[in-house]
């Protein structure tokens, strides 16, 4: 099999880890307040009202999200510490703690993809169980102000394997998306993904554009939309190898227009192509 998929090897991640210095937590004021309360107009089904959704209606969503603060920094702690989900390891996150724009958003990032990974892999809290949508428009709102050299972290060391500086991604080691955009549309915006989990009907993209954001971000060796995070694309056929490409197709995908702004993992079948390299014997 020319490519599997999946997230960092789990040697990979044990020397991405113990290479990380220890760090402390992160500032609590400046992770974003959900804005919603739990338990909101329960209809006895498990769902509760969340944020409105474009039509003025509440959004249905877990009567048990948003999660306890507490829990859900302690949490973000670990992912922050990590430099990945620990739930969903493709998905990298870093917390700048300036006041730059592209600082705010990759905290809001931050905090978003840890909501919908308390679990597992897409197991937690739909945005709508905050008001993080409504803070993302604010903050792209904002002018553009650089954020200070220092607050990028370094890019890992360990690229052996990768792609050229030039891109050059060979296509054939980009499997399909394995979803159609557009399907089961309800009116709102949203359109059926894996497992009929809800995504954006724009998603996920076509496979021309997001092979073009693919290349530049190969040939960045980082993801142009969210710097933090590293875009290798080595093409042997080793576990780590196979891995090492699905982490950058995560990324690009979910990276398309900023940070954090993208379409989900569930637009596609890459989490199931993980799973499955993740089964492979080292």
């Amino acid at each position: 099999m020319k490519f599997s998929t999946a997230i960092l090897a789990a040697a990979a991640i044990a020397v991405s880890v113990r290479s990380r210095p220890v760090r402390r937590n992160v500032n609590a004021a400046l992770v974003p307040e959900f804005g919603i309360s739990p338990g909101v107009n329960p209809t006895g089904t498990g769902d509760c009202d969340g944020v409105a959704g474009p039509n003025g209606q509440a959004i249905k969503i877990p009567c048990f999200c948003p999660p306890d603060r507490n829990s859900f920094i302690d949490l973000l702690n670990q992912n922050v510490a990590a430099g990945f989900v620990i739930n969903n390891p493709s998905v990298g996150i870093s917390f700048p703690e300036d006041n730059s724009k592209a600082s705010q958003l990759a905290r809001l990032n931050a905090a978003t993809v840890t909501l919908q990974n308390i679990r597992g892999p897409g197991q937690g809290c739909p945005q709508a169980a905050t008001t993080f949508g409504a803070q993302l428009k604010a903050i792209q709102a904002q002018p553009d102000t650089p954020a200070p050299a220092a607050a990028a972290p370094a890019a890992p060391a360990n690229n052996a394997g990768a792609a050229p500086a030039a891109g050059g991604v060979d296509p054939s080691l980009v499997p399909d998306f394995g979803v159609t955009p557009g399907t089961g549309a309800d009116g709102t915006g949203n359109c059926i993904g894996v497992n009929n989990i809800k995504i954006p009907c724009s998603c996920p993209p076509s496979r021309a554009d997001f092979l073009a954001s693919l290349n530049a971000n190969v040939a960045a060796g980082h993801a142009i939309n969210n710097p933090p995070i590293s875009t290798p694309f080595p093409t042997g056929n080793s576990k780590a190898d196979q891995q090492a490409r699905i982490s950058t197709l995560l990324s690009t995908l979910q990276n398309l227009h900023g940070p954090g702004v993208g379409c989900p993992a569930v637009s596609t079948v890459y989490g199931q192509l993980q799973q499955q390299i993740n089964a492979l014997p080292n």
